[in-house]
């Protein structure tokens, strides 16, 4: 099956969309860090497209003393894969995760 041709404007429409995606998962992390937001109200949003394609590991480390290491040790500890997406978890998983992170 061949790729479409976009027109310019089609790219560029794709490219505004695409940077608004990335500029309102910049700011659910910049409230992630100051604790205006936390990551159960984040995973109960599993189905807004901003949060959905989210990675999980982008969200760990967005949280206060939570870094790379951290983050990767707690995801592997749960059995979540570095490339997974917030949509992509099960509830079971989102439950551990809460767990985890100490959030009842």
């Amino acid at each position: 099956m061949a790729v479409p041709e976009l027109t310019n404007e089609d790219r560029n429409n794709a490219l505004a969309k695409a940077q608004e995606m990335r500029s309102k998962r910049m700011e659910i992390r910049k409230q992630l860090k100051s604790g205006q937001l936390k990551p159960a109200e984040v995973l109960d949003h599993a189905g807004d497209d901003v949060v959905a394609r989210m990675r999980v590991k982008y969200l760990l480390e967005s949280l206060p003393k939570i870094g790379k290491v951290t983050s990767r040790k707690i995801m592997e500890e749960i059995g979540i894969d570095e490339s997974r997406r917030i949509q992509g978890l099960g509830p079971k998983q989102k439950a551990v995760l809460l767990e985890k992170l100490d959030i009842k």
